[in-house]
């Protein structure tokens, strides 16, 4: 085909038609705006082994798929449709005579779906693939895998404006040559960069604002600015709208994301008018997949919204994160399409030393899910069996199949997990697994326009936002320190249902202005929800061919909300916590809350539909409530009974209860009123254990035991060890049948320690033991003075010295092993010696203490031969 424009792309063409001639693979590297999205499909629609087949190509974005095609159609002046169509999700032109389709990714894998060899096809062209989309890698991925197995004169080519190419080259490959890589060169012009970091307190709309009025006073032409996403677009817009400097320009601002109107989306990328200039607040759609026309000038905020996949909560949020250094120089090239240009970055210019080279592939932070229900229905259940750039992680896809396996689409009874029906008729329906199961669901219940509309909402952008200038009451703060709507789900439904019957008008319905429980309706949102869960309801009518009551789709009944929620999002079945504070449990064990003053927040249970925030403990931005009944109801096979018995702190006591649970909730929870008491035992011993054993009740007379038990397990290790961490390890043998009847910390005073440690020793032991470690000794004046054996190295005994006179040696224990520590006590009971030789005191110590102490206490005896003189306990009689 012969173009009447020429672009820097067409110089590679006869390349790429040779390259695909010789090779079933190829890759072709281009930068943005050399013309390869337009231009090649074209090119390559005479080619001979195209043979009156089609040919696919794979745009990651809605917006590019039907700019491309349009641009296609009107090149070969025809209408879209004709030669050159698109498939996108709830949109169609695609026509018999179709040779080009330009289709966005799951349309592709729906496709192998109900045609595995793809005979209509001859190529699959994959666009703008330095992206790395998570539907990219999969479609790339299955198509291999035909090409490989089934259709050998397939063709594949792949084409990126910044890659790896020789990493796509190799897996193109596979086992023979990789395949050829064809280059092009852009045309560009030159681009200065200048760096405007932001002041110090500024908000992202302030700063961004400032640049932009700089920007069209100093230079001329129409500027770029990318923003990470729609709220952010919002903000600058209503900021620059009400701009002198813009007005003073004849500048219109147009915001340009996914989810908009294709009007809209066309007003944004159309030149602008004569004697205006442009404003485009773009997402990072404009990076590579469109021509804006008109502009020299880009602003680049630096950010960027992408999903990340929490395996840990099952959940994915959008992380506002720094650009990688590719999308940044993608950004700033825009600028110099056709003229030279200027970029304003808004950060320091040594901060770019610290951007990632490039934007990490979907397929390593995602949610799993949607593709390994396609694997599944193309019979893989090992990811590993087809050929990756990045192998999907393996906890992510594992978790990805236990989710497939509660919504009913991977078979529970087979070993490989094979795909059910119920499972195949998700994979045909355009939305993620979660809400193509809950739509299924709400069929078989009559209730499918109220499930295509759940499933509407939250694919797309929320339709309700927080307005500033509602009532404090109704107004609430999240993370962003920005207003945010209200959470019931119900009232999304409620705006849709009469959006779509006639009950509102249609300027209310397209007003921004208008207002629902304090927040402002996007009334373009409302729309395209409606627009949406229309096309939802005819596909899911299609495809029904299970049993229902009837054959009818039911009028909207928004009180059912929270039941289909929670099929869709089982493991987001919330319980209210105990507290004034709204704050709720997930059955998965995660922690969530809603803002103050929220129309849920007294809600005993909620299904949640979306999570925003971070752990501990995230905020809930939509969902909706749900009654016990429902929970008997669609999760009654999945309750737990059980007898629950557990060691309460507060009260410190065994508290046994019977509990019905879902996952981490406590459904319903009453007393066990005769818990196993082998049960209670058990959980009492885990306390003592977690406690340890020095913070037992012992007993003084236990406690002398132990220490009798010490002495002799320190000097003889065949008896038993009662240090506290054996006797930890060990407690339920040697404390457990003691413990029958107790339920409190405070019963275990009740215990007979003596007896529950005697209970470690034979007979033969327990009789031994009064013989070795005697517990009283008796000296010379008859007294049975008590042993202290709490050094069991060193057992003591104290004694009045005069009780002891006659004693010429030391007495022994442990059958004459072991010298008792003698502390000889003064009258006043002070000790005057310690010794272990007592017959070494007797011949010098003792005198000396007697020439000191005599004095002292003069009624008591001080001899001058100790060991001939009687023992006495007495003092002398006064006055003798």
């Amino acid at each position: 085909m012969t173009f009447a424009k020429s672009l820097p792309i067409d110089d590679a063409l006869p390349a790429v038609r040779d390259a695909l001639l010789a090779r079933n693979v190829a890759v072709l590297e281009a930068p943005p705006g050399a013309g390869k999205t337009t231009r090649v499909p074209l090119a390559l629609l005479d080619a001979p082994w195209v043979a009156g087949r089609r040919i696919i190509m794979l745009e990651p974005r809605r917006l590019a798929a039907r700019s491309a095609a349009l641009f296609m159609a009107a090149s070969r002046g025809e209408q879209v449709g004709d030669t050159v169509g698109y498939r996108v999700r709830g949109e169609s032109r695609i026509s018999k005579r179709t040779r080009v389709e330009v289709v966005t990714e799951g349309v592709l894998t729906r496709l192998l779906s109900s045609d595995a060899s793809l005979d209509d096809y001859a190529l699959v062209l994959f666009d703008e693939f330095h992206e790395r989309s998570l539907q990219a890698d999969v479609g790339l991925a299955l198509v291999l895998q035909t090409q490989s197995v089934l259709r050998d004169d397939l063709r594949v080519l792949v084409m990126s404006a910044t890659l790896d190419g020789a990493g796509v080259a190799q897996l193109l490959g596979g086992d023979a040559a990789p395949a050829p890589i064809v280059r092009s060169d852009g045309r560009a012009f030159p681009v200065e960069t200048m760096y405007r970091p932001a002041r110090s307190g500024d908000r992202l709309e302030v700063h961004v604002t400032r640049v932009v009025q700089e920007a069209i006073t100093d230079s001329d032409g129409d500027v770029l600015v990318f923003l990470p996403g729609a709220g952010e677009q919002r903000r600058v817009a209503e900021r620059l709208s009400g701009s002198d400097v813009v007005h003073a320009q004849h500048a219109i601002v147009h915001q340009l994301h996914g989810s908009m109107p294709l009007a809209a989306q066309s007003a944004a990328i159309a030149p602008a008018r004569a004697g205006t200039r442009k404003i485009v607040l773009s997402t990072s759609v404009a990076e590579t997949s469109l021509t804006i026309e008109g502009v020299r000038i880009v602003v680049d905020a630096g950010l960027s919204r992408l999903p990340r996949y929490d395996v840990r909560a099952g959940l994915t949020r959008l992380d506002t994160v720094r650009v990688s250094r590719s999308s940044a120089d993608q950004r700033r090239g825009r600028a110099g399409r056709v003229t030279a240009g200027i970029c304003y970055r808004l950060w320091d210019q040594h901060e770019d030393f610290a951007l990632v080279p490039r934007t990490r592939p979907e397929i390593l932070d995602a949610d799993l899910a949607s593709l390994a229900l396609e694997l599944a229905d193309a019979g893989i259940s090992d990811p590993l069996a087809l050929r990756w750039l990045d192998v999907p992680r393996a906890g992510a896809f594992a978790q990805a199949r236990e989710l497939l396996a509660q919504l009913g689409a991977l078979s529970a009874t087979d070993a490989n997990g094979r795909i059910t029906e119920h499972g195949k008729q998700m994979v045909m329906l355009p939305v993620q697994p979660r809400l193509a199961h809950l739509m299924l669901s709400a069929q078989q219940r009559d209730q499918a326009m109220l499930g295509a509309q759940i499933a509407a909402l939250l694919e797309e952008r929320d339709l309700l936002r927080a307005d500033g200038h509602s009532a404090p009451s109704l107004q609430t703060r999240g993370a962003s320190g920005y207003a945010t709507a209200p959470s019931d789900m119900r009232l999304r439904v409620e705006l849709v249902a009469r959006a779509g019957h006639g009950q509102a008008s249609r300027s209310e319905d397209a007003s921004h202005h208008a207002t629902i429980a304090g927040a402002r309706v996007d009334g373009d949102a409302v729309s395209r929800v409606r627009a949406l869960s229309d096309d939802l309801v005819r596909r899911v009518r299609e495809r029904d061919d299970g049993p229902r009551a009837t054959n009818r789709v039911s009028p909207t009944d928004s009180a059912s909300t929270g039941a289909l929620l929670a099929l869709a999002f089982p493991d987001r079945v919330a319980q209210r916590r105990a507290g004034s504070e709204p704050r709720y449990l997930l059955r998965s064990g995660l922690g969530a809350s809603l803002p103050k003053h929220d129309a849920l927040q007294n809600e005993e249970y909620l299904a949640i539909a979306e999570l925003d925030g971070a752990p501990p403990e995230y905020r809930i931005a939509r969902a909706a409530p749900l009654s016990l009944a429902d929970i008997m109801n669609d999760f009654g096979d999945q309750l737990v009974r059980e007898e629950v018995v557990e060691w309460h702190e507060q009260t410190q006591s065994v508290r046994a209860r019977k509990r019905t649970m879902l996952g981490a909730l406590a459904i319903e929870d009453a007393p066990l009123r005769d818990p196993d008491a082998a049960a209670v035992r058990d959980v009492l011993l885990e306390a003592i254990m977690r406690a340890g054993i020095g913070a037992l009740p012992w007993s003084a007379s236990g406690t002398r035991l132990r220490e009798r038990l010490a002495f002799l397990h320190a000097h003889d290790t065949s008896w038993p060890d009662v240090s506290d961490e054996a006797l930890r390890v060990t407690v339920a043998e040697w404390l457990g049948s003691q413990l029958d009847g107790m339920r409190k910390w405070s019963d275990l005073e009740r215990i007979n320690w003596s007896d529950a440690l005697l209970g470690m020793l034979s007979w033969e032991r327990r009789s031994a033991m009064d013989r070795l470690a005697p517990t009283h000794i008796e000296v010379p004046s008859g007294s049975r003075v008590t042993l202290d054996y709490s050094e069991p190295l060193a057992p003591v005994l104290a004694v009045k010295l005069q009780e002891v006179f006659g004693w010429s040696n030391t007495p022994m224990l442990l059958d004459g092993r072991v010298p008792l520590t003698l502390h000889l006590l003064s009258p006043a009971h002070r000790p005057v010696q310690v010794t272990r030789d007592l017959a070494g005191f007797w011949r010098a110590s003792y005198f000396e203490v007697r020439k000191e102490l005599r004095g002292r206490y003069p009624r008591h005896p001080w001899p001058d031969d100790p060991l001939t003189a009687p023992a006495t306990k007495r003092a002398k009689p006064r006055g003798s």
